[in-house]
């Protein structure tokens, strides 16, 4: 007579039931949607810093009685630079601590990715033979270190 064997039960005392394949496999690429949307948010605010860096040091060299326009919101209001400069560094602070945090979260899903990947056996096309790849063009690349460096030469 055979028997059932149920799941091994986990910490929390629930049995753990086995994934299939398309599941994992659905959930990893869940994982890796997520930190794509964070990277893309990231360097969208840190474009965002980068202008507010760049018109900082601009109207610092401005007199602070020229008006100047912000949009805010859609709508565009016109102030002082004397007005507007103490706005855009709080701004700036605000976005440097969101650059901080994003780096952070990206981190933790990167090493939220990797131990997925780690306990379900996965493993990525390519990941494994780039190192060794590198290595051999490493190699290649230093009996013709004068050669082909990708430039560009025109007839003059």
């Amino acid at each position: 007579m055979a028997t059932l064997t149920e799941a091994a039960p986990t910490a929390s005392g629930k049995p753990k039931e086995k994934k299939s394949q398309e599941e994992i496999y659905t959930e990893f690429q869940q994982l890796r949607n997520q930190q794509r949307n964070l990277v893309n948010n990231l360097h969208t605010i840190e474009m965002d810093l980068r202008e507010h860096r760049t018109v900082i040091d601009t109207l610092k060299t401005v007199d602070a009685d020229r008006k100047c326009f912000r949009l805010i919101g859609g709508v565009l209001v016109e102030q002082t630079v004397g007005a507007i400069l103490p706005q855009l560094e709080v701004n700036r602070s605000q976005l440097e601590k969101l650059v901080d945090e994003g780096k952070e979260q990206i981190s933790k899903k990167g090493i939220e990715i990797n131990a997925y990947k780690d306990e379900h056996n996965i493993s990525v096309r390519g990941q494994e033979a780039a190192p060794a790849a590198a290595s051999s063009e490493k190699d290649a690349g230093d009996d013709k270190a004068s050669g082909n460096r990708n430039v560009l030469v025109g007839n003059l």
